[in-house]
């Protein structure tokens, strides 16, 4: 990665005290490279950034997106943005379209302008797997998507849109990065909205049966915090102008079923505790708005971005739960 190319330059993580946007500010930070953080916690941890406010090239700003005049504020001064505040959640989406849209879209837009009007020099953002909707194909690849199954897909769909016509329109140049069911250090297990991964490893380290949607046959491409920061980190410093303005999906390119997930979280925590080996796997009811499979294609991203990702589901997993066993 040219992370070095960020030398004496300003990033600006919104969502930075998040799960990935943590991740982010702290490979930046370590390597000595000036960091400000926008975050209102929501659903961001005070604890996730407490490392870093020590550091000179750290700042937080407590703000919200969806106030344009904290946007502009977050933006005074920044040469690149990476844009991670947003609601997710596709059940949250359900239960609360208004919030999420508020968030999600205009929080978003008030995020372009101020990076417009700021003259940013890039501004990466995150999109999502969720606006393949009900393209059922298999891989995921970037030109081709259904309709969207949830009003957070409608969001994040509409980031790309409005990335676009922001380039288009006024020059601002933003790639898109569609996560796909992202994993790792700090993300909260806690909540009714908590990821798949984490919610697995709190009940088995409970001592309570993993809960499984369905039968368990639902697949994801299950992707490593550490695969995606390397792709922010490539997003923000390519100079192949050939990559600028355009999606990319951000995956391991595997997918793995949910109850191979959960043997896999029994097999590896119970190098812990050995009690866990004998816990029962349950299931109820698959969810409304869930697709039953994503797998994504990363050739767009190896060829234009030079991705490389490094660590695959058991790889991942074992770092994950080695932080999560201490941490928990």
């Amino acid at each position: 990665m040219n992370i070095e190319l960020l030398k004496n330059k300003t990033v600006l993580v919104t969502g930075g005290a998040g799960f990935i946007g943590s991740n982010l500010c702290e490979t930046l930070l370590s390597n000595n490279i000036k960091t400000i953080c926008l975050d209102n916690f929501a659903t961001g941890k005070r604890k996730n950034i407490i490392p870093f406010t020590e550091d000179k090239n750290f700042k937080l700003i407590e703000g919200d997106i969806r106030n344009l005049n904290d946007c502009q504020n977050a933006c005074d001064g920044i040469d690149y943005i990476l844009h991670q505040a947003a609601l997710g959640s596709v059940p949250r989406s359900i239960n609360d379209p208004i919030t999420t849209n508020d968030v999600n879209v205009s929080g978003f837009l008030n995020m372009l302008v101020a990076a417009r009007d700021a003259k940013v020099k890039r501004f990466v953002y995150a999109a999502s797997s969720s606006t393949y909707g009900d393209h059922e194909a298999l891989p995921k690849v970037e030109g081709t998507i259904g309709k969207p199954l949830s009003p957070y897909a409608i969001t994040k769909y509409v980031n790309e849109l409005y990335a676009d016509i922001f380039n288009k329109t006024y020059g601002l140049d933003t790639i898109g990065l569609r996560y796909f069911n992202v994993f790792g250090k700090r993300q909260d297990p806690n909540g009714a909205y908590a990821a798949v991964i984490p919610k697995f490893v709190q009940q088995l380290m409970n001592h309570e049966s993993p809960i499984i949607n369905g039968d368990g046959s639902y697949s994801r491409d299950f992707t490593y915090i550490d695969n995606v920061v390397q792709m922010n980190i490539r997003a923000l410093t390519t100079k192949n102008e050939l990559a600028l303005n355009t999606i990319y999906n951000v995956a391991y390119g595997e997918r793995t079923t949910l109850l191979e997930l959960a043997v896999l979280l029994k097999t590896y925590l119970s190098e812990f505790d050995s009690a866990i080996k004998n816990l029962e796997i349950k299931h109820r009811d698959n969810r409304i708005g869930d697709i039953p499979h994503s797998l994504a294609s990363i050739n767009k991203a190896k060829k234009l971005l030079n991705y490389q990702p490094q660590f695959d589901i058991s790889s991942g997993l074992k770092e994950a739960v080695s932080w999560y066993y201490k941490n928990i």
